[in-house]
């Protein structure tokens, strides 16, 4: 999962940064209105945390704007507690949540899944491939239920592949819900993440459970 916070409060940006990274989700951070619009339109994050308040744009003229140019990353805004028609002028533009500062990590990343979920269209926590269960919330696999053991990148890659099953998915487009914009999309790195889950899932499932499509990209077998 890869995120985008834009939020003017340095602090505030940085503790939500670091609380996501330990669940192992890719952030990146914007001060202002600008910037995180502009990151927007480039990357197609998981997931969009706008402050309503920011410099040089609005939270709200960037949500329409992304609105409008067919940006469709769920977006959850963050309020202060007494924004109650910006935050009704949000959802109407097209945001997905909100949350109402001080928030709780706890509940920020509860919300998160769920709107990446319904963004994905399941109604479900769990991913089910047959007979691969993929678990977001636990961070858990298992194959016929029998658990497979995967490193936290391993576990990321098989979910950004679970969430578009069962579409095949390119290794750009890993590259880009995985990583976080200091990647280097050059390096080897992915190639070898993927060469281990591709070999542990294998042995987990005594079947090929991830194929290689050639020139394309990756995909699950159901």
């Amino acid at each position: 999962m890869r995120v985008l916070v834009v939020e003017d409060n340095r602090e505030l940006a940085l503790s939500v940064k670091k609380g996501l990274e330990q669940e192992n989700i890719s952030v990146d951070l914007a001060y202002d209105g600008e910037l995180g619009e502009e990151k927007a339109f480039v990357t197609p994050y998981d997931g969009i945390l706008l402050d309503l308040n920011l410099p040089k744009k609005d939270g709200l003229a960037v949500l329409q704007s992304l609105r409008d140019s067919a940006v469709e990353s769920p977006v959850i805004i963050i309020t202060a507690r007494d924004e109650i028609e910006e935050r009704a002028k949000g959802l109407d533009f097209g945001a997905d949540d909100y949350l109402v500062k001080p928030f709780e990590l706890l509940e920020l990343k509860a919300r998160l899944r769920a709107v990446i979920r319904r963004y994905h269209g399941r109604a479900l926590p769990q991913i089910a491939i047959g007979a691969l269960i993929v678990d977001p919330v636990c961070r858990k696999v298992s194959y016929q239920k029998k658990e497979i053991l995967l490193k936290p990148k391993e576990f990321d890659i098989l979910l950004c592949i679970a969430q578009r099953h069962p579409a095949v998915v390119s290794s750009e487009e890993i590259s880009e819900h995985v990583y976080d914009e200091d990647f280097d999309p050059f390096s080897s790195v992915l190639r070898v993440h993927l060469a281990r889950l591709k070999k542990k899932l294998a042995e987990g499932a005594e079947k090929e459970v991830l194929k290689t499509i050639r020139a394309k990209g990756y995909q699950l077998c159901d």
